[in-house]
């Protein structure tokens, strides 16, 4: 049977947007080329029409240099023509490469929306309000606590605060009396007392004690009470 009615070939899958666009870049690469060797053979035709006199031969160069440039403008349309082509490829391969992130875009949306809802039904806002408040009433809790322990043993409940502002007010009076070293005059050497003040004692002769009228003529006494010596024995 396969000779006679042969065998199914198989269908070539249509070309895609890549491929297309590929095969068109090859196109216009080879126009470029075409251009470019027409560009020479114009470059070379112009240098003879320099160096031939008027004439028929002059004429011509000017005819192949003609045919040449009419190919070249033939080329350039078809180059443009090749670009637009590209170009609106690349336009639909943009597009097509935006749907398929959308679309993929959306798959992922719907199966996070689905966790989602999956997470959702375990958590509910009322048990998070209830927990919330069980932490407030823990934290009181907390606080009550380290108030209590940090009471002091020692200090007693019946003290009066106007005996407290006595004591601050004393000892704000005896830090003003600081003398000028900025010592406290609680810390500051008692001064001694003065003993001749107390017992009355008459003060201790300072100068020479006074001599009797009848011995004005006596012989001379120094501070202590003796005889001065006379100079005049002395030089003796």
């Amino acid at each position: 049977m396969r000779r006679v009615f042969g065998v199914k070939k198989d269908k070539e899958p249509p070309p895609s947007i890549n491929d297309a666009s590929d095969r068109i870049n090859q196109r216009g690469e080879n126009v470029d080329q075409k251009i470019k060797n027409l560009d020479a053979e114009l470059s070379r035709y112009k240098e003879q029409i320099k160096k031939t006199r008027p004439g028929p031969a002059q004429e011509a160069v000017k005819a192949r240099a003609m045919r040449i440039l009419k190919q070249k403008r033939m080329y350039e349309g078809q180059r443009d023509m090749l670009y637009n082509q590209t170009f609106n490829l690349d336009q639909v391969a943009f597009a097509s490469e935006g749907i398929k992130d959308a679309q993929q875009t959306m798959t992922a949306l719907k199966v996070a929306n689905k966790e989602l809802k999956g997470m959702m039904k375990t958590v509910k806002i009322q048990d998070i309000d209830n927990l919330q408040d069980e932490m407030m009433d823990l934290m009181d809790v907390s606080n009550e606590i380290q108030e209590t322990l940090g009471r002091s043993y020692n200090v007693p409940d019946d003290i009066d605060e106007e005996d407290l502002m006595g004591e601050l007010d004393a000892l704000e009076a005896d830090m003003g009396m600081e003398d000028e070293a900025g010592v406290p005059s609680y810390l500051q050497p008692d001064k001694e007392p003065d003993l001749d003040a107390e017992l009355h004692l008459p003060a201790a002769p300072t100068g020479q004690a006074a001599t009797p009228a009848g011995r004005a003529n006596a012989q001379a006494e120094d501070e202590w009470g003796l005889p001065t010596v006379p100079r005049a024995s002395i030089r003796g």
